[in-house]
């Protein structure tokens, strides 16, 4: 088992070359230095508004990190998840893993009103989405990485595929692995990825039945220790209180580190959909111990799985558009 772990170790960090970032796809390439040309500054305007975004509120940085991810995981990396309802368009930003959650939305507009004054009509929603993500990383003191861009911006949403394609807190490890394996994502980047909970918060009506009513007998989730579960009942009560806010990370929980799997190991991830990376599957438990024994390891990894998820679907070429606001698509 540990040799075939490491094995796929190997192969996954292999599977992006240092060298070069480019990813091919139907209609054009996906390549760090996309706008090189086009909008010369565009990566430092984004650094520099999402810097303020988190300076004011650190919160922020784990909000426009799970925008990226909410994104890609319905249509593909192509900012659908920004659009706002209008006559032709049911906004994603409905769908239950979304509401009254996703949130960084001004952030965004704010740096894609930067950049149409810098470079009209350039710059997609799609790549902004991915590049905040990387500055949140790093402003938080994770790892950095080239994201490849060329993304387009889609012309639709999809509030079914929203609802259905996003992993959910209470999801079986199975289906959680699933959902990734749709999207061309293996074990390896589950857990890596997963570990993007190190920072930002949940609602306590993610997390609830587990201190209450996990296997539907009314008792507690036996996974979770005993004594942090005491502790989360008195902000998390059996009904109320379903918007109070818990750090996922109660160690260091405004620090991109791997803190996240040395809490996992003590019994001690405060979502079901992490705890179960330890206690369903021995590979997912195997990776967790790695990355908690070894930062590094779990910040090269996350790199690496973080440009792979930014690669699913994304539109490229003459396909799709760039928008001029990222709330709607272009009249």
């Amino acid at each position: 088992m540990a040799n075939s772990l490491s094995f796929l170790l190997a192969l996954s960090l292999l599977a992006f070359s240092p060298l070069c970032f480019c990813d091919k796809t139907p209609g054009g390439y996906l390549y760090p230095q996309f706008y090189d040309r086009s909008c010369p500054r565009a990566k430092e305007i984004v650094k520099s508004v999402v810097a303020k975004a988190v300076a004011r509120e650190t919160r922020m940085a784990a909000s426009l990190l799970r925008l990226h991810f909410h994104d890609c995981f319905v249509k593909g990396c192509d900012a659908s998840l920004l659009l706002d309802s209008s006559q032709n368009i049911i906004t994603e930003k409905r769908s239950v893993p979304n509401q009254n959650s996703a949130r960084g939305f001004e952030v965004i507009d704010e740096i894609k009103s930067a950049l149409e004054k810098e470079c009209p009509s350039t710059v997609s929603c799609a790549d902004i989405l991915a590049l905040a993500a990387r500055d949140s990383t790093v402003l938080t003191g994770g790892p950095n990485w080239e994201v490849p861009l060329g993304r387009r911006d889609s012309r639709g949403a999809s509030l079914s595929g929203s609802n259905s394609n996003i992993p959910a807190p209470n999801n079986t490890f199975q289906t959680i692995l699933t959902k990734f394996k749709l999207k061309k994502l293996d074990i390896v980047d589950l857990v890596a990825l997963s570990g993007s909970h190190t920072i930002g918060n949940a609602r306590c009506t993610s997390f609830r039945q587990r201190l209450y009513n996990q296997s539907g007998n009314g008792l507690a989730d036996f996974t979770l220790d005993q004594s942090y579960a005491g502790q989360l009942r008195t902000r998390c009560p059996r009904s109320g209180g379903d918007q109070n806010l818990f750090v996922m990370d109660f160690v260091s929980p405004t620090k991109f580190d791997n803190n996240y799997f040395k809490n996992l190991l003590a019994s001690k991830g405060l979502l079901n959909s992490d705890e179960v990376l330890v206690t369903k599957s021995q590979v997912s438990k195997q990776l967790v111990q790695q990355y908690a024994e070894n930062n590094e390891l779990f910040f090269k990894q996350f790199a690496k799985s973080m440009v792979k998820m930014g690669n699913i679907s994304p539109i490229t070429g003459s396909r799709g558009e760039i928008r001029k606001s990222c709330r709607k698509v272009n009249s």
